[in-house]
């Protein structure tokens, strides 16, 4: 049983949506922001192998999208899915599973790709099944008009077409069953309906993967909520309640979006919780 942090292409956006209503001149002193108010984001992906399974944790962007749409987001760095895996060894054919997050463009566009001829769309992962859960996949299917251009129909629909989309039971959040990583998952509301967290023990340590609850290791103060939320104060209690937990029981959390540092841990201060440590993750594990 292994994991591994799979690159899969950074990108950046604007540091004023990224942080809501915290001033920038708070925001950037651990999000710097370019001339054009943008601040560096990942999309970082995580691998598990775990018997017969290997297990990817959301996909990225993918390359599907026009010159125009990328525009918007000045990818920057060498980082993508394959190179990512073939570091570790494995091909986008040994993906077993496919767990997404939530269906926003930067968790899930890599999910889906051209055909041969690009005259339609087919999986990019051809062995896998994709776990979403039904709740947000209605949310994403239907969506309103705040996420609707983040919820694009190339994304989900061929998905869906393939056969290989499966309903995790958002009640009891089984995944792994049987599995000694100790798999589950917390469901949140805030950033988008029934996003999905994975949580597991690994060496000794709980990882928490942290997609859009906390995006970045300066989004850990609790009213640094993004502008992208769809409910902002459900957001900090959400937040509330995981730091808490998270800085009690000593939870490595693993940042999608933080394009500098991979994993950290809490520590409760007079002012709340707050960063204790950052960690790169082969210094965690070897």
């Amino acid at each position: 049983m292994k994991i591994y942090p799979v690159e899969t292409g950074n990108f950046k956006l604007d540091g004023g949506a990224m942080f809501g209503v915290v001033p920038k001149v708070i925001w950037q002193r651990t999000n710097p922001a370019d001339n054009n108010n943008l601040i560096d984001i990942a999309a970082r992906s995580l691998l598990i192998e775990d018997g017969d399974r290997l297990i990817l944790v959301d996909t990225g962007m993918g390359n599907k999208q026009s010159d125009q749409f990328f525009g918007y987001y000045y990818r920057w760095g060498d980082f993508n899915i394959d190179s990512s895996l073939k570091k570790h060894g494995f091909h986008r054919d040994d993906i077993t599973d496919v767990f997404l997050t939530h269906l926003h463009f930067d968790h899930v566009g890599g999910a889906i790709q051209w055909n041969k001829d690009r005259t339609g769309y087919e999986p990019a992962f051809k062995n896998a099944k994709f776990w979403t859960n039904e709740k947000h996949w209605k949310w994403a299917t239907e969506p309103n008009p705040r996420e609707k251009a983040s919820f694009l129909t190339e994304n989900l629909i061929p998905m869906q077409e393939s056969g290989h989309l499966t309903f995790i039971n958002h009640t009891d959040g089984e995944f792994l069953k049987n599995s000694p990583l100790g798999f589950d998952i917390r469901f949140v509301d805030g950033h988008t309906e029934k996003q999905m967290l994975p949580q597991f023990s690994y060496q000794g340590k709980t990882i928490a993967y942290m997609a859009d609850l906390i995006p970045t290791a300066g989004h850990i103060s609790l009213p640094y909520v993004m502008g992208y939320d769809t409910r902002p104060l459900m957001t900090m209690t959400e937040k509330k309640l995981f730091l808490n937990e998270a800085a009690d029981n000593n939870y490595y959390l693993f940042f999608e979006h933080d394009a500098h540092n991979q994993l950290c841990t809490l520590k409760h201060t007079e002012k709340g919780v707050r960063l204790d440590q950052v960690y790169t993750f082969n210094e965690l594990f070897n």
